[in-house]
């Protein structure tokens, strides 16, 4: 069960990085590099961390590195009751119920619950599936975007979604303005309060941050974000999100915005339909220190052709961005 303090603060909004996978050379967990990450995180002012997702690499379940994973992230988190713990819930409902009991038993507050292994099911099997999942664990939502998996889920999917009494989030990463209208809309029209909107749309984080939604009499605004691209440069990401909870849209804030966007373009790899994605976030943690190389699970995922000069480009042209003086001032510590 969620602590109060770590409900509130979710509700309230912050920043919740998508926890990478630290991998050895022989795509072996590290594990003192994956606790560092999760050190980073949580001194870099995350309220919350986002473990076993898309980010994590769903393939840790075959792997055998579900538990582990989700262990390692809550030893670290400790006795910090104003974090939110979100485990990544995946395939079909047996497998999500067993995910969301083995989440629950150790001590998360929520799953971040993936449709995409019901790429065929019908609205009313999906909310079976959502409800089955809620019974054990409190669900946050997740409208993950087709190209890396996810399928199209209409407004009236999302509008019996809001009914669900232990959903308590929705995290909307669709890359789509129609889409995520689409679930705003619903919430609003839902009347829940209870319900706290995150972007996960790495092409729009700021303007999803400062934007209105004005939907059946409701003000609606997105609060937070549980995002893949603050698994990087998380200290400024910390700073940004909470200068944006209570900002007017400026000049400023919309150059901001391209500057984000493009940054999340060359770490997601966008040129190429984000196929080198996870290794981009591997590249700037590793220039930083946090992680010793770009392995991922799969020997076949790695920068695309092109992307390292990308990366370049936007470190050299967005230097307000990083946070690599902060993680040189932790990293020993991190690492011990």
């Amino acid at each position: 069960m969620a602590s109060s303090k770590s409900l509130d603060r979710f509700h309230a909004g912050t920043v919740i990085p998508a926890h990478p996978l630290a991998l050895t050379a022989e795509r072996k967990l590290d594990e003192r590099r994956q606790r560092a990450l999760t050190r980073y995180y949580l001194d870099a002012g995350a309220g919350g961390i986002a473990v076993a997702v898309h980010t994590t690499q769903f393939a840790i379940r075959e792997q055998g590195l579900l538990e582990p994973v989700l262990t390692l992230a809550r030893e670290e988190q400790g006795s910090r009751e104003d974090v939110i713990a979100i485990a990544g819930i995946c395939g079909p409902t047996k497998q999500a119920e067993r995910e969301a009991a083995l989440a629950k038993g150790l001590g998360y507050d929520a799953g971040l619950l993936s449709l995409a292994a019901l790429p065929n099911a019908n609205t009313r099997k999906l909310i079976e599936h959502v409800e089955a999942v809620a019974q054990i664990l409190p669900v946050v939502g997740f409208y993950l975007q087709p190209a890396v998996g996810g399928r199209v889920l209409p407004y009236d999917f999302w509008r019996q979604f809001a009914e669900i009494p232990n959903v308590i989030g929705i995290k909307m990463a669709p890359f789509n303005r129609y889409q995520t209208i689409d679930v705003i809309r619903a919430v609003a029209d839902s009347g829940r309060n209870d319900i706290t909107l995150y972007t996960g749309n790495d092409d729009n984080i700021v303007l999803d941050l400062l934007t209105p939604h004005h939907f059946a009499g409701r003000t609606l605004r997105i609060k937070g974000g549980l995002l893949g691209h603050w698994s990087v440069w998380t200290r400024r990401a910390v700073e940004l999100q909470a200068e944006l909870q209570t900002a007017t849209v400026s000049k400023a804030h919309l150059a901001k915005a391209i500057a984000v966007t493009d940054s999340n373009a060359a770490f997601f790899d966008a040129a190429n339909q984000f196929h080198g994605c996870i290794a981009g976030l591997h590249e700037v943690l590793r220039r930083q220190g946090l992680l010793e190389g770009l392995w991922c699970l799969d020997p076949n995922e790695g920068l695309s052709p092109g992307q390292l000069e990308e990366i370049d480009r936007v470190y050299a042209q967005y230097p307000d961005l990083n946070d690599d003086a902060f993680v040189s001032e932790n990293l020993d510590r991190w690492l011990k």
